[in-house]
C-alpha cells in the first residue's frame, strides 16, 4: 500500500484558481463594458485576486508536493486575509473619503508600477467615494469582493484540513 494524495485538494486549488481569475474577469468587464471605474482600493483588491490565482495555479502544478500544496493553502488563507481587510477598509473608510490619494492602496499600486505596467487591468480610474456608489443586485462591488475573499479562503482551509487518503 501507499499513500495516494486526495484528489479534493487538487480540485480546491483549481476550483479557487478559476474563481479568483474569474472575479478579475467580472471587474474588468463591469470596468470596460458598463462604466464601473475602480478606485485604489478595488485595484488593489484585483491585485490580490491575481496573486491567489497564481500561487493557486502553482500549487495545482505541484499538487504532487505535499509541503507545495500545503504552502499554497496557507498562502491563500493569509492572501484572502488581505483581501477581505481590503474589502472591509474600502467599505467601511475609504468610501466615507473623497480621495484615495496616499491611502496604503494607492501607494502599494503607486510604488509597485502596476498602473504602467498593465492600465487595462490596474488603472485607478475613480475616487473612493465614487467607486462606493456602485451596486451589483443592490450590493457594492466590495461587499461583493469581500465574499469571494471569504470563500476562497474557506476552500483553502477546507483544503488544508483534507486528510490524504490510503488506498
Amino acid at each position: 500500500m501507499y499513500a495516494r494524495p486526495s484528489k479534493l485538494p487538487a480540485r480546491l486549488l483549481a476550483g479557487i484558481a478559476l474563481a479568483a481569475f474569474g472575479g478579475v474577469g467580472i471587474a474588468l468587464i463591469a470596468q470596460h463594458q458598463f462604466q464601473v471605474n475602480p478606485c485604489a482600493w478595488c485595484v488593489m483588491q484585483r491585485g490580490i485576486f491575481l496573486l491567489i490565482g497564481a500561487v493557486a495555479t502553482l500549487g495545482w502544478l505541484l499538487q504532487r508536493w505535499r509541503p507545495a500544496r500545503l504552502l499554497s493553502f496557507l498562502l491563500i488563507i493569509a492572501l484572502a486575509g488581505a483581501g477581505l481587510a481590503a474589502a472591509y477598509y474600502q467599505h467601511d473608510v475609504a468610501s466615507k473619503m473623497a480621495s484615495c490619494a496616499m491611502t496604503l492602496a494607492d501607494r502599494v499600486v503607486t510604488w509597485l508600477n502596476l498602473e504602467e505596467l498593465w492600465p487595462p487591468v490596474f488603472m485607478i480610474t475613480a475616487n473612493c467615494a465614487e467607486a462606493a456608489a456602485y451596486r451589483l443586485l443592490g450590493l457594492p462591488y466590495e461587499l461583493w469582493s469581500a465574499a469571494l475573499f471569504l470563500l476562497l479562503g474557506l476552500a483553502s482551509l477546507l483544503g488544508l484540513l483534507s486528510r490524504d487518503r490510503r488506498r
